[in-house]
């Protein structure tokens, strides 16, 4: 890793917004996945929930590319991932039409926030509904009654990020993330190869320095070039 690489990766998780986050409800279609985490990525979201269609498990690996820099993480079922999210302390907005729906731009995006999405086929179920604090819709006044989940995703977090930005909260010479999790992010982007060894072997990983190198002693080094025990065959 290059010390220009190393203070780059800084740069970006010291914008991270952890406390902003998308809730995504069996939204099947990798396409669409790919686009809203990459949006995501590209307003600072650190992590996005999800809840995968039955069958549909494979989406977890989708849009690789971005997801070397959200996080993503599965629940079994809504109520388990909205109970998660309010434990944190995030208001849970679902994107519906009702009698109680408010213009998604009356929200304060300033309060920690989660963002639940439905399907692309059924939107979001009647009992995610149940659950969320408050229904918002985009204003439209065409013929078509909504937008592609991935467009109505980006239109909400640039929303939030513009609030955001107002309120200066992307302006940190620090990430707001833990300590653990940004050496762990530092090491496995900008060492992959030796965080993948590192990581089948079991083997901790090492401090980098302050360019971004590995500072491990001899060791480390000896067990990570170390040959794996073949397998036995049965």
């Amino acid at each position: 890793m290059t010390p220009e690489r190393y203070q780059r990766i800084q740069s970006v998780l010291a914008t991270r917004q952890p406390d902003l986050t998308l809730c995504l409800e069996e939204v099947h279609k990798p396409n669409n996945v790919s686009a809203i985490i990459r949006t995501a990525d590209a307003v600072g979201v650190h992590k996005v929930h999800a809840v995968w269609p039955e069958k549909m498990r494979v989406l977890a690996h989708t849009s690789a590319g971005a997801r070397n820099w959200v996080e993503l993480e599965t629940h079994t079922s809504m109520p388990d991932a909205i109970g998660q999210l309010k434990q944190q302390g995030m208001q849970v907005l679902a994107t519906h039409l009702s009698d109680r729906a408010v213009d998604f731009r009356e929200i304060d995006y300033t309060k920690p926030t989660a963002i639940i999405l439905g399907g692309e086929k059924n939107g979001i179920t009647a009992e995610a509904l149940s659950l969320a604090d408050q229904d918002i819709i985009i204003p439209m006044v065409g013929m078509v009654q909504s937008l592609n989940v991935s467009v109505a995703s980006a239109l909400i977090l640039y929303e939030a990020q513009r609030q955001r930005q107002l309120a200066s909260m992307y302006d940190r010479d620090t990430t707001p993330l833990p300590a653990d999790t940004v050496h762990r992010i530092l090491f496995e982007r900008g060492h992959p190869v030796l965080a993948k060894v590192a990581k089948r072997k079991q083997l901790p990983y090492p401090p980098l320095d302050d360019a971004g190198q590995i500072v491990a002693d001899d060791a480390w080094w000896q067990a990570i070039q170390s040959r794996d025990k073949p397998r036995r065959k049965k």
